[in-house]
C-alpha cells in the first residue's frame, strides 16, 4: 500500500465550499467535549465558523489536501480581525507589523487526520509567512480543544474571552500569543510536505 500523497497550497475561492463542509465537521465532533451542542449549531449557524473570504483575498489562506481530499485549513491575517465578519463589510485595517501581532486565522482538521501533525504544519506555513512580512508575534483565539496544539506550538496564554455566538449562547477561548524568532527576513524555502508529528 503507498503511503498517502500529502500537499498543501493556497486556497482559491472554488474551495469555500468544502473549507466550510470541513468546518462544520470539524466543529461538531473535536470540539464535543468542550461546548454543548447547541451553542455549537448556534455558533455554525451565526456564521462564526464561516470561512472570511478576505483571508483567500490576501492570499493568506492554505489548504492541505491527502491523496487530494482536503483534510486541514488554516491561515493568517495582517488585518486586525480575529474573528470572520459578515459579507460585504468593509476589510479591516492592516496591522502594524512593528507594534501588533500578526493574527492566526480559521484552523480545522478533518477528524480523521486529528493529531497527524496537519495543523503544525499549517502553522509553521503561516509562521513563516508572517515573519518574512515583517511581524513580531502572532496571535490566536484557541478553543479549548486546540490549546494544547497551540502550546506544544510555542503559544502561551495571555487571556481568557467569552464570544456571543447568538441564540443567548456563548463560546469560551483563551487568547494566545507566540513572539517570532529573530533571523534574516528573506526569501525562505517552502515548509516540508511531510506529516509531522503535532
Amino acid at each position: 500500500m503507498y503511503p498517502p500523497c500529502l500537499a498543501l497550497r493556497p486556497a482559491r475561492r472554488n474551495d469555500r465550499n468544502d473549507i466550510e463542509q470541513l468546518a462544520a465537521l470539524s466543529a461538531r465532533l473535536l470540539t464535543a467535549g468542550d461546548y454543548p451542542p447547541d451553542a455549537v449549531e448556534a455558533a455554525l449557524r451565526s456564521g462564526a465558523w464561516a470561512l472570511d473570504p478576505q483571508l483567500i483575498a490576501d492570499g493568506c489562506y492554505y489548504v492541505v489536501l491527502v491523496d487530494g481530499a482536503l483534510a486541514a485549513c488554516g491561515g493568517w491575517s495582517f488585518r486586525d480581525e480575529l474573528h470572520n465578519r459578515p459579507d460585504g463589510t468593509p476589510a479591516p485595517r492592516l496591522l502594524d507589523p512593528a507594534s501588533e501581532p500578526a493574527k492566526i486565522r480559521g484552523f480545522y482538521t478533518h477528524p480523521d487526520y486529528a493529531g497527524c501533525g496537519l495543523a503544525s504544519l499549517l502553522l509553521r506555513c503561516c509562521e513563516r509567512a508572517a515573519f518574512l512580512a515583517g511581524f513580531n508575534a502572532l496571535e490566536l483565539a484557541a478553543t479549548p480543544a486546540g490549546e494544547p496544539l497551540y502550546r506544544r506550538n510555542g503559544y502561551a496564554g495571555v487571556r481568557p474571552v467569552r464570544y456571543p455566538v447568538g441564540e443567548g449562547h456563548t463560546l469560551d477561548a483563551l487568547i494566545m500569543r507566540k513572539p517570532l524568532g529573530a533571523g534574516p527576513r528573506s526569501i525562505a524555502a517552502p515548509p516540508e510536505a511531510e506529516r509531522a508529528t503535532a
